[in-house]
């Protein structure tokens, strides 16, 4: 289910370049139906006044809850109010930061610099994160001068390698929308080179998702190698991200490594069990737990390694070439406070 906003934007983005978007969060404009198709068109409106744009130039974004209507007058007030101090500078980016932020607890900005351009970007994200992304905005911008198909593939790319292979909880959002502009004041650049710098941009804002996930306590990162391709060792990776079994053994830090093993037997990918070799570290140190089947874990020190801010798996197929990571959180009690009492 796409949320009217998705769609309107969905519609915008054909024409290749955009002036401006308009975000708002708390209220996420889905399951409104034709009026909230007319609001998200109102709210681009808004934004042009605003601005001095014209409307199909002004893109959308909402995040919030979902079942409620906009409020068209707050928002154009605070609209008008805000455009007039618009500014370049890293204190306007902090403050936009925060105002898309709902349930996040820390803001999440990544700046990469190359000899020749930049490309930078902030996104909100902490529930509701799932592959296909989450309930998650993300605007990224760089002054690389690059054509609107090329970033259109660069985007999708990074996309597929960063923000599809976060899960904080396994639900999927109505309105995530992932949206890059470049200005071209850099020039023309090589074109590998500034997909790369995409890809790293976005990695940094989708590892910051998984660290702020609703009641985490750790970062969960699981690699998996040796698999007979990148989707293939993705969709592994990103099963074992999701099982809730995998993620209350992390928050315990119970080293029940064999609910890894399992969660991998279910990802649809062929592989021999008595063949991996399994790791699990804090992302300085591993240990082994499995090795070609055999199992060889030292519990006490594999639980020592889970106690810390971060738990790393990695996992060897032994079936082909290709690997992939997935980044996601623990699950614990304060997840279940934060969504019990969402509304109220």
């Amino acid at each position: 289910m796409k949320a009217p906003p998705v769609k309107v934007m969905e519609e915008r983005i054909r024409r290749g370049s955009l002036s401006a978007v308009i975000a708002n969060s708390g209220c996420a404009n889905a399951y409104t139906g034709a009026r909230g198709y007319h609001d998200a068109l109102e709210m681009a409106v808004i934004g042009a006044e605003s601005l001095g744009l014209s409307e199909e130039e002004v893109g959308v974004a909402s995040t919030g809850v979902i079942g409620r209507y906009l409020n068209l007058p707050l928002i154009r007030d605070q609209c008008h109010r805000v455009a007039p101090n618009l500014t370049r500078t890293e204190e306007a980016e902090t403050l936009a930061e925060k105002a898309i932020m709902t349930t996040d607890l820390t803001e999440k900005h990544s700046l990469i610099r190359r000899e020749t351009f930049s490309v930078g970007g902030i996104t909100k994200g902490s529930g509701m994160i799932a592959p296909n992304m989450g309930t998650m905005l993300a605007f990224i911008y760089t002054d690389a001068d690059v054509s609107a198909p090329s970033l259109r593939e660069s985007l999708r790319n990074a996309t597929r390698r960063t923000f599809n292979r976060v899960v904080v909880d396994g639900d999927m959002s109505t309105n995530d929308i992932a949206l890059c502009t470049a200005t071209g004041k850099a020039g023309k650049v090589n074109g590998a080179e500034f997909s790369a710098a995409l890809e790293e941009c976005c990695r940094i804002l989708a590892i910051k998702i998984a660290e702020d996930g609703e009641g985490a306590s750790k970062l969960l990162e699981v690699t998996v190698e040796g698999a007979p391709g990148e989707e293939e060792a993705a969709s592994v990776a990103r099963t074992v991200i999701a099982s809730p079994l995998v993620k209350t053994a992390v928050y315990g830090a119970d080293p029940n490594w064999g609910r890894v093993i399992a969660a991998a037997g279910r990802a649809g990918v062929d592989f021999d069990p008595d063949r991996v070799n399994l790791w699990m570290g804090d992302g300085i140190e591993n240990v082994p737990l499995v090795t070609r089947g055999e199992i060889v874990v030292d519990l006490a020190r594999a639980k020592a390694l889970m106690m810390g801010k971060k738990v790393t798996f990695i996992l060897d197929l032994d079936a082909g070439d290709a690997r992939a990571t997935a980044w996601g959180c623990d699950l614990t009690e304060r997840y279940v406070e934060i969504n019990g009492k969402y509304t109220t």
